[in-house]
Formats: C-alpha cells, sequence, structure tokens
C-alpha cells in the first residue's frame, strides 16, 4: 500500500534509524524493518524493492515516500476498511479494519508482533482531560524512532474531529474500577493482579509514565466461562506476579460504563477477554494482543511473555528519546531479567523440591499414624479380650462354687447327663430339688461354650428349658431320677 510522509522529514527520521538498522546485520531483519517503516505487508514485494536499491534502506524507504506529500492530508478519510478477522496465533484472532499500521512477522516466518491502532471514543477520553491535554503534542509513546515515523507515515498524528458528549467523568471512572475491584476480591480473593483503580486513560498515562504495557481485562460476570477462568488462571499465583512485575494492569466489568465502551472499542465478540495496549495519540491505542476465550497460566504467560519480547525494541526505543541515560538503564534490566528468569527457575525448582519433600514427609507422617492407631487398636482389642476372659473366668469360677460339692448317689439325687455338640459328653449328680438354673451354672462352669449361647434340650419327648423353664426343679420337670441332655446351640 502507498505511504504519505513529507518527504524531508522522513529522509531526517530514517537517516537516524538507519543507524539502528544497520546494527541488526541481515537481510531477513532488513525486510522486516522495511515492512514496518513502509506498512507495506507483502514481504516478497519488500525483498525486490530492497534488492532495487542494492538494500540500501535509505533509497528504498525514499523511493516510497517520495512524492506521496500531497495526499498526506487524505490518508485517514481514504484508508479502508476491512472487517476480517486474521488468525495471528493459535486460540487468538485479530481484526484488521481500522489498521494503522502491522508489523509483519519475522524472517523466518515465525509469529510475531502485529497489532493495530485503535480510535477510542471521546467519552472515555474525557474520562481523563488531564491524559488528553499532557499528550498534545508528544504524538506516539515513542514519539521518534522507527514506530512514530511509522505511525506518522499512515497519517495518525492528526487530532480525531469525531467526538462524541462524555458520558462518563472521573469520578465515575474511579467509581467503577473500585467496585469492579472490591467485586472480583469478593468472588475471587485477594490474589489477583494489581487493577489500578483508576479509569482506563489514566491507567493508560500511569503504563507510559511506568515504561509498561497496559494489561486490559474486561470481565463478563455472566459468563459461563468467567468463573473457571479467573479462579484457575487470572488468579494463578505466578502469574499475578508476572503481570504485577511485568504490566500495568486495568480491569472493567463489561456491566459498567466504562468497561462496555472498551468492549465496544476492542470488538469484544467472547469472553473471558483481555488485551494488551499501549498508548498511540490521544484518541489512540496500539493494540499489541488481544486474546478471546479461556486460557491456561502457563498458556497467558507464555503469549504475554512474546508481547514483551516483541515490543522490547519499542520499549528500549522509548526509554532511549526519554533520556540518554536509559541505555544503560536498558542494558541492567536485560541483565535483571535474565537473572529473573533464572531465579524464578531456580524458585520453582526449590519449590518443587520443598513440596516434595514435604509431600514425603506427609506421606511418611500418615504410614507412621495408620501404623499406631493400628497398634493401639491391637493393643485394645488385647486388653478387652483379656478383660473378657478374666470376667468369664471368674463367673465360671462362681458358677461352679454356687453349685457346690456333688452329692454322693441317693433317692433324692438326679443323674444328669449332658452331651455337647462335639460329641463330648459331661456326667454330674444333682439334688433333685435344684433347679433348671444349676444345670446351665453347671454347663457354664466348664468353659466349653459362650454364655447364652445355647439351650438345653430333652429328646423322647422332646423338651426345651428355656428361660421360662429355669426356676423349676429337677424333679418338677420331670428328670428325677436321671436324665440324658444335650446342648443346642442358638
Amino acid at each position: 500500500m502507498g505511504c504519505r510522509v513529507d518527504s524531508s522529514s522522513a529522509k531526517k527520521r530514517v537517516g537516524e534509524s538507519w543507524i539502528y538498522c544497520r546494527k541488526m546485520g541481515d537481510v531477513a531483519n532488513k525486510v522486516a524493518y522495511f515492512q514496518a517503516i513502509t506498512g507495506i505487508d507483502d514481504a516478497d514485494l519488500c525483498t525486490e524493492i530492497l534488492s532495487a536499491h542494492n538494500w540500501d534502506l535509505e533509497l528504498a524507504i525514499a523511493s516510497i515516500t517520495a512524492g506521496e506529500t500531497t495526499r498526506a492530508s487524505s490518508s485517514s478519510s481514504t484508508a479502508p476498511d476491512v472487517s476480517a478477522s486474521t488468525p495471528l496465533v493459535a486460540g487468538i484472532s485479530r481484526e484488521t479494519h481500522d489498521v494503522g499500521l502491522a508489523v509483519p512477522s519475522n524472517g523466518n516466518n515465525s509469529p510475531g508482533l502485529a497489532w493495530r491502532v485503535i480510535t477510542l471514543p471521546f467519552s472515555i477520553i474525557s474520562a481523563s482531560l488531564g491524559l488528553v491535554s499532557g499528550a498534545v503534542g508528544l504524538g506516539l509513546w515513542a514519539a521518534t524512532g522507527a514506530l512514530s515515523y511509522s505511525l506518522s507515515v499512515v497519517g495518525l498524528s492528526g487530532r480525531d474531529r469525531g467526538a462524541s458528549a462524555p458520558l462518563v467523568n472521573v469520578s465515575q471512572s474511579v467509581l467503577e474500577a473500585t467496585e469492579f475491584v472490591n467485586s472480583f476480591e469478593n468472588d475471587y480473593g485477594r490474589l489477583r493482579p494489581n487493577f489500578v483503580i483508576e479509569g482506563f486513560m489514566d491507567a493508560l498515562q500511569r503504563s507510559r509514565r511506568e515504561y509498561k504495557l497496559l494489561f486490559v481485562y474486561l470481565h463478563s460476570p455472566e459468563h459461563p466461562d468467567t468463573p473457571v477462568f479467573c479462579q484457575g488462571s487470572l488468579c494463578n499465583e505466578i502469574l499475578v506476579a508476572f503481570l504485577n512485575e511485568n504490566f500495568v494492569s486495568w480491569g472493567a466489568s463489561v456491566k459498567a460504563s466504562e468497561g462496555f465502551k472498551m468492549s465496544n472499542s476492542l470488538k469484544a465478540s467472547r469472553f473471558p477477554f483481555w488485551a494488551v495496549v499501549m498508548a498511540a495519540t490521544n484518541q489512540r491505542i496500539a493494540l499489541l494482543q488481544q486474546v478471546e476465550g479461556p486460557q491456561s497460566p502457563d498458556e497467558m504467560i507464555s503469549t504475554l511473555q512474546g508481547v514483551l519480547d516483541e515490543s522490547a525494541p519499542v520499549l528500549v526505543s522509548a526509554r532511549i528519546e526519554a533520556e540518554e541515560r536509559r541505555n544503560n538503564m536498558r542494558l541492567r534490566e536485560e541483565q535483571d531479567a535474565e537473572y529473573r528468569v533464572a531465579l524464578e527457575a531456580d524458585q520453582a525448582r526449590e519449590r518443587q523440591r520443598i513440596e516434595e519433600q514435604e509431600r514425603l514427609e506427609l506421606e511418611a507422617a500418615e504410614v507412621e499414624r495408620k501404623r499406631k492407631e493400628e497398634e493401639e487398636a491391637r493393643e485394645r482389642l488385647a486388653k478387652e479380650l483379656a478383660q473378657k476372659e478374666a470376667a468369664l473366668a471368674k463367673l465360671r469360677q462362681e458358677k461352679a462354687l454356687s453349685l457346690g460339692a456333688e452329692p454322693e448317689k441317693g433317692p433324692n439325687v438326679t443323674q444328669v447327663l449332658v452331651r455337647f455338640p462335639s460329641g463330648e459328653r459331661k456326667e454330674r449328680r444333682f439334688h433333685s430339688e435344684s433347679t433348671i438354673q444349676s444345670l446351665y451354672d453347671y454347663v457354664d462352669s466348664l468353659g466349653s461354650l459362650e454364655l447364652n449361647c445355647y439351650t438345653l434340650v430333652s429328646n423322647f419327648p422332646r423338651t426345651v428349658y428355656g428361660e421360662d423353664k429355669l426356676s423349676l426343679t429337677l424333679n418338677e420337670a420331670g428328670l428325677h431320677p436321671q436324665a440324658s441332655l444335650f446342648v443346642e446351640l442358638n
């Protein structure tokens, strides 16, 4: 596509940016840089143009920008409106209408940073008039260098004339942000990203001051995927730490005014929805990444890390243009980033080691607890059995003593034979006036049977000497002068 810019200004800025490009060294990076500057998506066409100019990037860009200044005023109004969606990364789709600049894939055709510029409604801009006034004349966050030049090429540096009456004031934006954070904490706890309690434009200004990207989360409380996503992903400890370290986070409910307007601006069609943006002009944001639908914490961290990696040149350029000393800070930050990655890996391994040690200790403690319980149970059972046996022995002894001495044969003496289920026979003499209970006491005193688990029965005729006959004497029961009884187990 054609690019429109003042040639003298373009050459000056390209000359300044050419130093950076020469450091890239390889052809693939020159092609990617040329695409970023000119906005031409066709990599083959860019390669042909560069080859025709002997890979002189400055001459190649000048050939594109020369003679286009007369059409600069109509660049915004003549930009095509494309409504198709183009998948860039698995699970992520990007709407391409209102595209101001798309940074293409890198030289090896792996997914690269692709973004679009979005014009915000005036109702959101007016919610933070301080940001609007502070942004006048600053242009892009990286006001000079490759990115700002590229945006100026497509006419994004002018003031947007389409404005509506402000609907959300500062106090209501803060109120909505406060209500969102309180509601989120009530539903999912205090382990969460540090959502700033301010309006979107103020959060965007904060991210620019801190040289960070803005993480935007649009919360749909009634969507069925929202609870699982918030609990399992967004409130994951590692992801929360990653977001708080590397991003300024802003969230809003789509049921609130500002959250609803942002969902329309970002064209959210599915929830959960999150995006990564950065400041562009005073009424525009650059959408670096958007994800619709649930993702795991690892997928989110991988995607966010990819955005950080791809946007690193923009962030570094902004720091260099802001202060010359940021160059040294950038080097230290890169070292710190490597250290943090190594530290996080070490911490992850240490956490894993501690968790494994704790797991083994818990398992050992559980085994020991069960062993003690089983041992105590065996001891209790043995003690109970011993007590029971002692009690039975005492009872049998008492019953044997209650029988007294076996009487000698005589007319008032009854001879009783008792047959046991095992075939064993026991015989004893009783006074004829002794009761049926004395027969049971005799059998109990022998210790062959459990107490109260048998009945004495006689045959021919069959007679059961149960509890109703215990008080009868042997004579009254018809067992005198002799009787033969057998034990019937209950």
